[in-house]
C-alpha cells in the first residue's frame, strides 16, 4: 500500500505499508526529506550508515536525509516520509519542529518503542492519516500537518520518557539539538566546539558540561563523527580520489586525511574503499 500526497508548492507526504524498495535497497532520501519506520513484524534488521541495528516490533526510527540506511531482514513495516515543505514551514514548538528531539537528538540515532498502553492511538492516527488521504478538498493539507504533528507529539512524548529526559531543562535540550543541528549543516568547514559554541554564544565549556549530563561522547566526538560518515559514504559511493576526498571534507593535506580516517577505523582509506 503506498498513499501519496503532492501539494501546489511541493509538499509531500507519503504512507507506505510493507514497501517492498526499503527492504531490498539500499536508500537515502532526498535532501530536506524526513522519515519515520514503523516496525510491525518481531524483530528487524536495519543497516544504518553501515552499522546493524536490531529493532523489535513496534519500534519507530526516525531518519533524515543525512542518513543512508537498507533493512537486511523485514517482513511488516509502516513508513511516513514527508518533506520540508509539508511540515517544517509551519511554526512549531522546537521539540516538535523538523529541529525537533527526534531528528536531531544528543545522543545516536532516536527510536522508541511504543508501550502497550499506547498501541492504540497509533493505531487509530495510522488510520485516520490513511482516509484522510482520500479527502481531496482545500483542507486536506491542514488536516494531514496536524495529523503528523500529533504523530510527533505522541513520539517525542515516549522518546522523553524511554531516554529520560525530562531531567533536562528544556533550555538545555534547545542547546544540544541545536549544536547537532548546526554540525549536520557546518561540518565540511567547521571542525572546532569552539566554532559552533561561538553561534550559539555559548562556550566550549558549556556545551561539553551539557552532553557530558546527558550524553556518552563528548562535542568534538560528535564533529569527527560526522566528518567519518562523509568520509566513508564518500569513498563507497562516489569515484572521487582519496585526495579530492580530503579536500572536499578541508583536511590540510591527504596525508591528515588518513591519519584522521585510520585513528577512527582502523584502516587506511584506500583499504576502506577496496574492502
Amino acid at each position: 500500500m503506498r498513499l501519496n500526497y503532492t501539494g501546489k508548492n511541493r509538499e509531500l507526504l507519503e504512507l507506505i505499508e510493507n514497501g517492498e524498495h526499503y527492504r531490498s535497497n539500499e536508500y537515502n532520501l532526498m535532501e530536506g526529506e524526513l522519515i519515520f519506520i514503523w516496525i510491525k513484524d518481531e524483530c528487524s534488521i536495519i543497516e544504518l550508515d553501515g552499522v546493524e541495528m536490531k529493532l523489535n516490533r513496534n519500534s519507530i526510527l526516525s531518519l533524515t536525509s543525512f542518513h543512508k540506511f537498507k533493512f537486511l531482514s523485514l517482513k511488516e513495516s509502516r513508513i511516513i516520509k514527508f518533506n520540508k515543505e509539508f511540515y517544517c514551514v509551519l511554526n512549531h514548538d522546537q521539540e516538535v519542529s523538523c529541529k525537533g528531539l527526534l531528528f536531531y537528538a544528543p545522543d545516536s540515532t532516536p527510536f522508541i518503542n511504543i508501550p502497550k498502553e499506547e498501541e492504540e492511538k497509533f493505531e487509530i492516527l495510522w488510520k485516520m492519516f490513511e482516509i484522510e488521504m482520500g479527502s481531496k478538498d482545500e483542507l486536506q493539507l491542514e488536516m494531514l500537518q496536524t495529523m503528523l504533528k500529533r504523530f510527533i507529539i505522541l513520539c517525542t512524548r515516549i522518546y522523553k520518557q524511554q531516554k529520560n529526559q525530562i531531567r533536562l531543562i528544556k533550555s538545555e535540550l534547545d542547546i544540544i539539538r541545536e549544536f547537532n543541528y548546526l554540525v549536520e549543516s557546518h561540518f565540511k568547514t567547521k571542525h572546532t566546539v569552539q566554532e559552533y559554541a561561538e553561534i550559539l554564544n555559548k562556550s566550549a565549556k558549556t556545551l561539553a558540561n551539557l552532553f557530558h549530563k546527558f550524553s556518552t561522547i563528548t562535542p568534538l566526538q560528535i564533529i569527527q563523527q560526522r566528518r567519518m560518515l562523509e568520509a566513508r559514504r564518500l569513498l563507497k559511493y562516489t569515484d572521487k580520489s582519496i585526495k579530492e576526498i580530503a579536500y572536499e571534507l578541508e583536511f590540510e593535506d591527504i596525508q591528515t586525511f588518513s591519519r584522521f580516517f585510520k585513528n577512527h577505523e582502523q584502516i587506511s582509506p584506500s583499504e576502506y574503499r577496496n574492502s
